[in-house]
């Protein structure tokens, strides 16, 4: 038992307990029921919930979740777009998201699956400053796919 204050007040009978909670004006909370004894303190219920919400609520807004912005690219890319694409993926690396780099292919593209990897590793390369690959390049169907993390993030 443990008064408003943080003081202990020893073991005692739940209905002495209840009753000295009652002359304070106040409810008695059961803080830890797997302790043996039981560890019950007097304190405002209300105030007690508000405050747990809030560390709740704190604990969220600390958490980081990461998201997958996807750049989808071809083998026959030209330069402006490649450099267009690859400014996309630094954007998100940046702002601390992976990116999933796709190169699809269409017809008999997937017969020159040489071009798309060297392809993959200029983007690699491009990108080193501010990522690093966390799963390489990898045949999906008609789809290569790599996913590139933000530095310190794998």
């Amino acid at each position: 038992m443990i008064d408003p204050e943080g003081q202990q007040l020893g073991i005692m009978p739940p209905e002495l307990a209840m009753q000295k909670a009652a002359d304070l004006g106040l409810d008695l909370v059961e803080v830890s029921p797997e302790a043996k004894p039981a560890v019950c303190r007097i304190m405002d219920y209300g105030k007690y919930k508000y405050a747990q919400k809030k560390k709740t609520a704190d604990a969220k807004k600390n958490q980081s979740s990461t998201t997958i912005k996807e750049v989808k690219f071809r083998p026959k890319i030209e330069k402006h777009d490649y450099d267009f694409k690859v400014n996309r993926i630094r954007e998100f690396l940046g702002e601390g998201h992976k990116a999933k780099v796709t190169m699809m292919f269409r017809g008999r593209e997937i017969t020159h699956q040489e071009i798309a990897r060297g392809i993959m590793q200029r983007i690699v390369e491009d990108v080193k400053e501010c990522g690093s690959v966390e799963s390489f390049p990898k045949l999906d169907g008609r789809n290569m796919i790599m996913v590139v993390a933000p530095v310190g993030k794998t």
